[in-house]
């Protein structure tokens, strides 16, 4: 976003937790505080008209305290409950009639019980996740059987209420992002494919190469989701794909690893189009420019790989976070583009090449 500010008429002023962080070297002002800092965010809201965000970790209790004080949140607080408690969002989601897995919440263990057919019930054994804080895989349990599931779920509720799932047996990924203005208009990129890795998106590919009915499922269904919600900004909407059809995993308000090859890819970036979204502009353009694109992420390995070997493919284009390097650490990304047919299998192989010179640990699929 920071590099984006200059051409969304936008000031920056990034509250980040070290001098060290990525954005602090985009940024028009850096203020060092945590993102649960009451003192901080209190700092942060004399130097801006608007706060917005680029993770979830955050307070809602403290933003929405914010809120009724007066301070502008784009998304707001009840919006961004969506994203930080996945509890609340399958609750709210199934009564709304989206698409969701089969689930139930556990909220104290006297509702553990709730697990001890699951598997009989369900033709398979559940997937825990943590309803709050849990991100790239982190907070998700895969147990092997019912009683692995409630000495899981038992020691998960020392953290936070516990999500119990249907475990879907996958065709795949796909995400859609859309951005949605402060008046409420929706605008919406293209589906894109995304290949996981241990709870880890290494890859995005566009197009998703999926039906276009399912195309156009995905860009409905998001839609939906951005009005019902109330967002304001970039919005990415994580789905399965299964026999059943699309079904919600996961949201994130804002912009997300699966639009990193706007950047390169689209006429607007989401990160550009997030902040003309947040400080009440009007959207830009999300028609793509490339006839496909690949982007691979790059996760440290057990040793630092070459930037500089990255950089020297040819088509590959690096984008380093500026982070210290340490093993399975999110470094960067690489996007490759196509603009015909004869080049979409050659971008993938520079994406690839790129980010195994930069070092990534992640085999592409």
């Amino acid at each position: 976003m920071g590099d984006e500010a200059r051409r969304a008429g936008v000031e920056l002023t990034v509250l980040a937790t070290s001098p060290d962080d990525s954005a602090s070297a985009t940024a028009d002002h850096l203020i060092i505080g945590g993102a649960d800092d009451e003192e901080a965010l209190g700092r942060l809201r004399e130097r801006v008209d608007v706060i917005t965000f680029d993770h979830e970790l955050v307070d809602l209790d403290l933003l929405g305290r914010l809120e009724a004080d007066g301070v502008i949140l784009r998304p707001s607080a009840s919006a961004l409950r969506f994203s930080v408690d996945k509890a609340v969002q399958r609750a709210d989601f199934a009564a709304a009639g989206l698409p969701v897995p089969e689930f139930t919440i556990i909220s104290d263990p006297a509702h553990l019980g709730d697990l001890e057919h699951w598997t009989r019930d369900h033709g398979a054994p559940p997937v825990l996740k943590l309803a709050r804080g849990g991100y790239d895989g982190k907070g998700v349990l895969f147990p092997a059987d019912d009683r692995e599931a409630l000495a899981m779920t038992r020691e998960m509720l020392e953290r936070a209420e516990v999500v119990v799932e249907e475990r879907v047996a996958l065709l795949g990924e796909v995400a859609q992002l859309v951005v949605r203005s402060v008046e409420g208009d929706v605008a919406s990129y293209p589906l894109v494919s995304t290949i996981q890795s241990q709870g880890m998106c290494t890859e995005v590919r566009y197009p998703a190469q999926v039906p276009h009915d399912l195309e156009e499922r995905a860009r409905v269904i998001s839609s939906e989701i951005a009005r019902h919600i109330g967002l304001v900004g970039v919005m990415a909407v994580e789905f399965f794909v299964c026999e059943r059809g699309l079904l919600i995993n996961e949201l994130a308000l804002r912009p997300h690893n699966s639009g990193h090859w706007t950047i390169e890819g689209t006429a607007t970036s989401q990160f550009a189009n997030h902040l003309l979204a947040v400080s009440g502009q009007p959207l830009g353009s999300t028609a793509v420019t490339c006839h496909a694109a690949v982007m691979v992420n790059v996760v440290g390995a057990d040793s630092p790989g070459s930037l500089d070997a990255a950089r020297s493919v040819s088509g590959a284009m690096v984008h380093d976070y500026g982070k210290s390097w340490r093993p399975g650490r999110k470094l960067g990304h690489v996007t490759a583009l196509a603009f015909g047919d004869d080049d979409t299998a050659s971008a993938h192989v520079t994406a690839w090449k790129s980010a195994r010179a930069y070092g990534t640990t992640t085999r592409e699929a």
